[in-house]
């Protein structure tokens, strides 16, 4: 089953996991999550303090296992590729610890789609091993420490 516009507005469980529309891609559903995260990450990050946004992550994260298992339910597909608030959580993630210029931002945003997409080990461990809401968010969550690693290595190599 496709996700639809009037499964979207039918809960906010699904206009949740479904990225607010993002999801309804017929194109790379997840790199739409992951672009349209990109797009609100200032929106919702410049306000608070870095404590207050991972407190915040945290709780999109537990709402995100909740919305997932809900709309993978209605979609009859537990990690179905329409359910995008995990790219969408692990985007802001990744960003809060990348450096603040375009380039770097660019640079993460690829990274994280790569290793979402590739899924290399542990992160295909964990989308094989956990099921339902937590396996959907998990996966991207490793998929994010990945980034990271990498981001690491290239602003020590290069400099931010």
């Amino acid at each position: 089953m496709r996700p639809t516009p009037r499964l979207l507005m039918s809960h906010p469980a699904h206009f949740i996991s479904l990225g607010f529309g993002a999801g309804l891609s017929p194109w790379a559903p997840g790199t739409a999550g992951t672009l349209l995260a990109w797009a609100l990450y200032p929106v919702i990050r410049t306000p608070l303090s870095e404590f207050v946004f991972l407190a915040l992550l945290a709780s999109l994260f537990v709402t995100g296992i909740l919305a997932a298992e809900r709309t993978g339910h209605a979609l009859g597909v537990p990690d179905h590729g329409g359910i995008v608030w995990d790219e969408m959580v692990a985007t802001w993630l990744v960003l809060l610890f990348t450096p603040q210029t375009l380039l770097w931002q660019a640079t993460a945003v690829a990274l994280f789609r790569f290793f979402d997409i590739v899924k290399p080990p542990p992160v295909r461990w964990a989308d094989r091993a956990f099921k339902g809401g937590f396996g959907v968010m998990l996966d991207d969550l490793f998929a994010a420490g990945y980034t990271l690693l990498v981001l690491a290595v290239l602003v020590a190599l290069i400099g931010a």
